[in-house]
């Protein structure tokens, strides 16, 4: 079967895309430093324990395994910890995604699928986004991403290395089948924070904002199912395997919810009390970030099914309970 290599493949996205790329015919050879994601996570093909910061690492998985293609999810990616120690993240995302490209390059590997993020946008009033609306991100992790775009464009324009850019609004869920899911130390993201409220192993959810612009005054974000996500990868995939030119697609499903109508959802799937907290906004969030546009619906025929609050929040409750068991 063909190799695609999967940088971060122990990290939550990454394992779920392991799953989807072995489901779909090819071997996903994970490589991951482990610093935020977990071994366990690594059940759908080989693992290479390397960091991209170090150019050797790299070297030796290529010249292993011969990846088809790259699949490029690990980076640093906390908006917050971006805001205050931006050094790192320019660091550990741009200089690690050079040193990917160019071993890449040098192995005759000219294919990637990269994970961006609808960061790179920054804040445009409230309006829906598309793959045309001016970059202006307002964090270091906005700023990273939107560097490694910009690299990829000059790669391919001076060596042909063709890529397709994902641009990634907020991802949730878990697998159905609860093999893999969300699982971050600490954890970060609204859903799995919500749930652990849900669950009493934490006291209450942080709303942080509540005096923004919106309907109820908290923030309002886009939330795709992590299965749509990858899935999506896999059909970018095949287009760049298939011949086609390098592009850039947003990957959300045009529709908001503020952080209160996540919270309302959880308590309607969780059947728990979820106490909440209020607490003044955090530098360098959006007011609202929604995805606009078709293009990967048109061109790559991605369709979201998952993508439904209650199915991301019912998927991930499962998997929360599951490793409740476990741990």
């Amino acid at each position: 079967m063909t190799n695609i290599l999967v940088t971060g493949g122990a990290g939550y996205i990454g394992a779920h895309a392991c799953k989807a790329l072995r489901d779909a015919g090819f071997t996903p050879v994970a490589f991951d430093n482990l610093a935020t994601g977990w071994a366990e996570a690594v059940r759908f093909g080989p693992f290479v324990q390397g960091d991209l910061l170090n150019p050797s690492d790299i070297a030796a998985a290529f010249e292993r395994f011969r990846p088809a293609a790259v699949m490029h999810f690990a980076a640093l990616s906390l908006v917050g910890e971006s805001m205050s120690d931006p050094g790192q993240y320019w660091r550990a995302n741009v200089n690690g995604a050079l040193n990917l490209i160019e071993a890449a390059l040098a192995a005759g590997c000219t294919n990637v699928v990269f994970s961006s993020t609808c960061a790179v946008y920054g804040e445009h009033g409230g309006g829906a986004l598309d793959e045309t609306t001016a970059r202006n991100p307002i964090n270091a992790y906005g700023a990273s991403k939107r560097a490694i775009e910009d690299m990829l464009r000059d790669f391919d324009a001076a060596h042909g290395l063709r890529h397709v850019i994902f641009r990634y609004f907020n991802v949730a869920g878990a697998d159905p089948q609860a093999e893999v899911g969300e699982r971050h130390e600490p954890e970060t993201h609204l859903i799995p924070l919500v749930l652990e409220a849900a669950a009493g192993r934490r006291p209450a959810i942080t709303v942080f904002g509540t005096d923004y612009p919106t309907p109820d005054g908290t923030c309002i974000r886009d939330y795709v199912h992590v299965c749509d996500l990858v899935d999506a990868h896999v059909l970018g995939l095949k287009w760049l395997l298939d011949g086609g030119e390098s592009q850039v697609f947003n990957l959300g499903t045009g529709h908001g919810y503020s952080v209160r109508e996540v919270i309302d959802a959880a308590r309607e799937v969780t059947g728990q009390d979820i106490p909440v907290i209020e607490a003044p906004r955090r530098a360098g969030d959006a007011t609202r970030l929604v995805s606009g546009g078709e293009r990967a619906a048109r061109v790559l025929g991605w369709r979201p099914s998952r993508s439904s609050l209650p199915a991301m929040i019912g998927d991930a409750w499962r998997w929360h309970r599951k490793m409740a068991r476990i741990v």
